[in-house]
């Protein structure tokens, strides 16, 4: 009787994410960019819906908290001529800084608002199966 040498070798599941990865670094551009499956669309959505808020807030911190520190400047370095000024421009930052939290909710209502028809269709297929 003949023995028949065969090699087999099943993956993981963490093996076939790390392959599947991979192999989407390799595809054509269009056929990498379509999601998996609609949960991972999902996800994909509400993911770049946070994302845009907290960009934009921290823009807007950061803009805000390079004013505070130019009014700081003006009152540290010139004491005496520009110190008024920088008194100014120091709160006009903190209020830059205040304005953060605010745009952040405001973007993200707004952002919500434009992606909520996909979601929400896309939610109740899910829910369906």
């Amino acid at each position: 009787m003949e023995e028949k040498k065969r090699f087999e070798y099943s993956y993981s599941a963490k093996q076939q994410e790390e392959i599947d990865s991979i192999k989407k670094k390799y595809l054509p551009k269009e056929e990498a960019a379509k999601p998996a499956d609609k949960l991972e669309e999902l996800r994909r959505l509400d993911k770049r819906v946070e994302l845009t808020a907290t960009i934009w807030s921290i823009i807007v911190g950061m803009i805000g908290t390079m004013v505070f520190g130019t009014g700081m400047s003006l009152v540290l370095v010139f004491e005496t001529s520009l110190f008024v000024l920088g008194i100014v421009v120091g709160l006009l930052g903190m209020v830059g800084i205040a304005a953060a939290l605010p745009v952040y909710r405001a973007v993200l209502k707004k952002e919500r608002e434009k992606a909520a028809p996909k979601v929400l269709a896309l939610a109740e297929e899910l829910s369906k199966n």
